[in-house]
């Protein structure tokens, strides 16, 4: 085991800190687009009354949060692939991490233009709802069907980007020996496999699918907050293979 400890090479700390940015931001991106929109709808929906009251005004703050959330998103995977990048040169495991985390880019940069059209559309938005939020991705097709398929391709391009993150982190975690990073990649894990059974539940019948969005926020928050703490320590050695 020790033999195959050596000290930790300049490439190894400047992966760690921008994991740990990587980490900061998904923690920002995961209260603003996934926690607090999903506490905010479900007020909306079983208590509704004042600000909490599925309106175009509702919608209109939902879609900021939805906006500063996707751009976060956008940017924390970025550093995220930039972390895998520059530990790619010492170990070429990641390569398939930082791979997928540039077509998730891609995918984020999709969804950041799509809640931008959701802040411009709030009122169209409001009264196709009809207080129902789960008809979202139906009122979007029928109102601008470009968007929502875009919507639909930057879904699917982005949850491979968290695939990516999946992967990068659990090899940093071998590497860095650190269970934080571990822990963080089975929750961003989790939290993929979470969001697929609301998101396909949206396009067919899934029975119960939309509660699997209540545990959503905790996967969205626990995940980057782990892989922040963990990152943030000094990477004085690190384990080969």
């Amino acid at each position: 085991m020790r033999a195959n400890v050596s000290p930790a090479r300049g490439e190894d700390q400047t992966g760690a800190r921008r994991l740990a940015l990587g980490g900061g931001l998904g923690l920002a991106a995961g209260v603003l687009a996934i926690a607090l929109p999903l506490v905010f709808l479900y007020i909306a929906t079983y208590d509704p009354g004042g600000f909490f009251a599925l309106g175009p005004t509702f919608f209109r703050y939902l879609s900021i949060l939805l906006l500063a959330g996707a751009i976060l998103s956008l940017l924390s995977l970025l550093l995220y692939r930039r972390s895998f990048a520059v530990l790619r040169a010492v170990d070429p495991r990641f390569r398939v991490a930082s791979a997928l985390c540039l077509v998730g880019s891609i995918g984020f940069l999709l969804l950041v233009v799509l809640a931008a059209y959701v802040l411009g559309s709030t009122e169209s938005l409001a009264s196709c709802l009809q207080g129902a939020p789960s008809h979202a991705l139906s009122c979007m097709r029928s109102n601008q069907p470009v968007g929502a398929y875009s919507g639909l391709v930057g879904f699917w391009l982005g949850w491979l980007g968290g695939l990516g993150i999946v992967l990068g982190l659990f090899f940093a975690s071998r590497r860095f020996v650190l269970g934080t990073l571990s822990g963080g990649a089975v929750l961003y894990l989790l939290l993929l496999l979470v969001l697929v059974g609301p998101f396909l539940g949206a396009l067919v019948t899934l029975p119960g699918a939309q509660f699997l969005l209540l545990v959503a926020p905790f996967f969205a928050v626990t995940a980057p907050a782990l892989v922040l703490a963990g990152a943030r320590r000094p990477i004085v050695a690190v384990r080969a293979g």
